[in-house]
């Protein structure tokens, strides 16, 4: 405690002195005070004397690597994506102003930490200084960045709490106030696709104990879209020594480390936000609704969106409803539905830039009992020996007589949220004899083997969490490890076991030994999965035959993760007849045969990566060049993922999610880390720093990272301040 009340005291008596800040109007005077060091991969070093400057710098380089992604970020976060992308987006607006309008958005700033507003100050400033330097970069829509945009953006997650609510029921309750019938989940959120490929993280710490060296070891290994976020070192003389992953736009380190601390996100599947079905009635005066024995008034609020057009920009005006529940955002029967999610931004960036600049588990702790990051459990080492992991942080307290995996009644009191729940009553393993923690987006019950979390001491809503075949994975790999050194950790990282078809081969050779065993091509293939290792490689053919079967199996039967056990006691049994199974296996096959010619086909000439332009929607190309990748998908139980799938006019498959920046980190007296992004840090083809590393990520081939100043000036191909490169 006493740790992280200095740190923001020194953050506070900092804000009392006078920062140069855009109200100056002197930019180029505060580019003075920061220098860039662009290392050999173009990675960006940013030294500052203050944490504000940093930020401006931080925010300076990231606009040099990819201004279309820190664009589209803003544009999105703010509301205003159908000015871009024209009227069917006005309901992703409609979905953010419902949450923050602009006006509260500036309350949230002006009512912030005078040091949280100048890094806000800080950001917008490193942004317009980069349009004022450029100016053959045109922005779309945000002409000038003001410092309370990150009031919009306080999340880094990818998609964030927000992207889960339907703007497909936003349109149809406010243009045409109908509803729309229950899902299969009874709700209106959006629930993961189940023949997506899945997005998550693996977070994995490893204790002093466990290590070759006797130091704590982390991996940093989110599993986003590709060029998410892209690799940054960020340094203040203000004790700002930051280094990892930056979702493109934001002010701190999302993913990473510093020298005595580490930190991993995994998205939760906590229940973090819930749906509140509310009995209204119109007035004279407008509408009111149930609650308890009394009726409130319902909160409207007018707001006019623009959207693109052939004819040129429009307009369409809407009236917000919320009441205390939250915003009304869809209708159920003969209720409006209000979706309460966690919606603090100030706290939100305090404790996101906050976590950057701890020294161990006990400031960490700390900092966590913030409270704001919802979507998140997190994986923790430090240079003091400790690991520990958080499942979530922003759990509200509920009464569990209601089934809150469904919409409750706004109109009794009861089913409000009574506050939070503290991080004591939370899910923390701290230090766990088994020397190791993981998680891979899967239950906390199995996140330290048989010294994990009992299930029953907690509430359903806490962790409803399944198991995962990366779960599994990363157990059984961690129970057979010792003497771990930083490569081995990123060797077991890069694990080619894929346990998923240790129950899906199985079940097809049982099939066929029910129904009759293949004749011809199919009894070939089949024998070839017989005597599978369930390795992935580029060069095996039973990786093609396996991908193909269980997409099918997906498709047809269901989701494998019901043939986990685990998931099983949950009540997700999976049934299935031998017919349906063989029928899946013969889909694959000639599947493979009429888009390959053959099924007897390497993994690596039809799973590819393939970089052609910094567009952030991708094309690909069969007839142009690309790379075998011998990794496979997350679903599978691939530690390394690879999200790749037949895109327009492609046979192939082409990689555009999982592993995108890892980094795997030990400390130490010194701390040490190797790292690795998928294609490059540049957007800009002509860049050398476009695809520099693709053939590091196709082979698995990491790069030391240069973290302190004597490393990054061996290092350095470029050294610069903004503005003057």
């Amino acid at each position: 405690m006493k740790k992280l009340q200095l740190s923001l005291l020194a953050l506070l008596v900092w804000a009392c002195q006078a920062p140069v800040t855009s109200e100056s109007g002197d930019l180029a005077l505060r580019a003075e005070n920061v220098t860039i060091i662009r290392d050999d991969f173009g990675i960006p070093h940013i030294y500052a004397k203050t944490d504000a400057d940093a930020v401006f710098g931080m925010l300076y380089a990231q606009c040099e690597d990819d201004f279309r992604r820190v664009e589209r970020n803003y544009i999105w976060a703010t509301g205003r994506l159908a000015e871009l992308e024209g009227e069917e987006a006005l309901y992703s607006d409609l979905r953010a102003r419902l949450y923050m309008t602009e006006a509260e958005a500036k309350a949230a700033y002006e009512g912030a930490p005078e040091w949280l507003q100048d890094l806000c100050n800080a950001f917008a400033d490193g942004v317009n200084y980069y349009l004022q330097t450029h100016p053959e970069v045109v922005p779309k829509v945000l002409t000038h960045y003001e410092p309370w945009f990150p009031m919009y953006f306080s999340e880094g997650s990818i998609g964030g709490d927000i992207e889960r609510i339907s703007s497909q029921r936003i349109q149809a309750f406010y243009e045409e106030q109908k509803s729309l019938a229950y899902s299969e989940f009874g709700d209106g959120l959006l629930h993961p696709d189940p023949y997506e490929e899945p997005k998550g993280s693996n977070g994995i710490a490893i204790a002093p104990e466990l290590s070759a060296t006797g130091n704590s070891l982390l991996l940093i290994n989110p599993h986003t879209s590709f060029y998410f976020r892209p690799e940054i070192h960020v340094v203040s003389e203000e004790g700002l020594n930051a280094y990892g992953a930056v979702t493109w736009g934001q002010v701190f380190v999302y993913q990473g480390f510093n020298e005595k601390t580490g930190w991993m996100h995994t998205s939760t599947r906590l229940d973090f936000m819930d749906e509140f079905m509310e009995e209204v009635r119109e007035t004279g005066d407008g509408y009111e609704y149930a609650y308890g024995d009394e009726w409130r008034a319902v909160e409207e609020i007018p707001v006019t969106l623009k959207y693109s057009s052939p004819e040129g920009l429009q307009e369409k005006s809407f009236t917000m409803y919320r009441t205390h529940h939250g915003p009304v955002t869809h209708q159920l029967e003969d209720k409006w539905v209000a979706t309460k999610i966690n919606w603090d931004p100030v706290n939100a960036l305090i404790q996101s830039f906050t976590r950057t600049k701890l020294d161990d588990y006990e400031a960490f702790r700390e900092m966590m009992t913030i409270r704001t990051n919802s979507s998140n459990n997190t994986v923790f080492a430090d240079a003091s020996g400790n690991i520990a992991y958080f499942h979530g942080n922003f759990i509200p307290k509920r009464n569990t007589s209601f089934d809150f995996a469904r919409p409750v009644d706004g109109s009794d009191p009861a089913t409000d949220w009574n506050g939070l729940h503290t991080v004591d009553e939370s899910i923390v393993i701290l230090n766990p004899a088994t020397g190791w923690i993981q998680n891979c987006n899967s239950t906390p019950f199995t996140a330290a083997g048989p010294y994990s979390p009992n299930k029953e001491d907690y509430p359903y809503y806490m962790a409803p969490d399944a198991e995962n075949f990366r779960g599994l994975h990363a157990v059984d790999l961690l129970s057979e490890s010792s003497d771990i050194s930083l490569d081995d950790l990123i060797e077991l990282g890069y694990d080619p076991y894929l346990p998923a078809f240790e129950y899906l081969i199985p079940i097809l050779l049982q099939s066929y030994e029910n129904v009759g065993a293949p004749q011809g091509e199919l009894a070939a293939a089949l024998g070839l999965l017989r005597e599978w290792d369930y390795r992935t490689s580029e060069e095996s053919v039973a990786m093609s035959l396996a991908h193909f079967y269980g997409m099918a199996f997906n498709r047809q039967i269901g989701s494998p993760y019901a043939l986990i056990p685990f998931n099983q006691e949950a009540g997700s049994a999976l049934d299935y007849e031998a017919e349906e199974v063989v029928s899946a296996f013969e889909e694959a096959v000639a599947q493979l045969e009429a888009d390959f010619g053959s099924w007897n086909i390497p993994w690596g000439e039809i799973n590819r990566f393939q970089r052609l332009s910094g567009d952030i929607d991708l094309a690909y190309d069969d007839s142009k060049e690309s790379l075998p990748i011998g990794l496979a998908s997350g679903r599978w139980g691939a530690l390394a993922s690879f999200g790749a799938s037949a895109r327009e006019n492609t046979k192939k498959l082409y990689g555009s999610s999982g592993n995108s920046f890892v980094v795997a980190v030990e400390f130490g007296d010194k701390v040490r880390a190797k790292s690795l992004l998928a294609g490059g840090q540049n957007a800009d083809p002509d860049s050398p720093h476009f695809d520099d590393q693709a053939e590091m990520y196709a082979n698995g081939t990491f790069k030391e990272v240069a973290y302190y100043r004597d490393e990054v000036e061996k290092r350095a191909a470029e050294t610069y301040h903004p503005g003057k490169r």
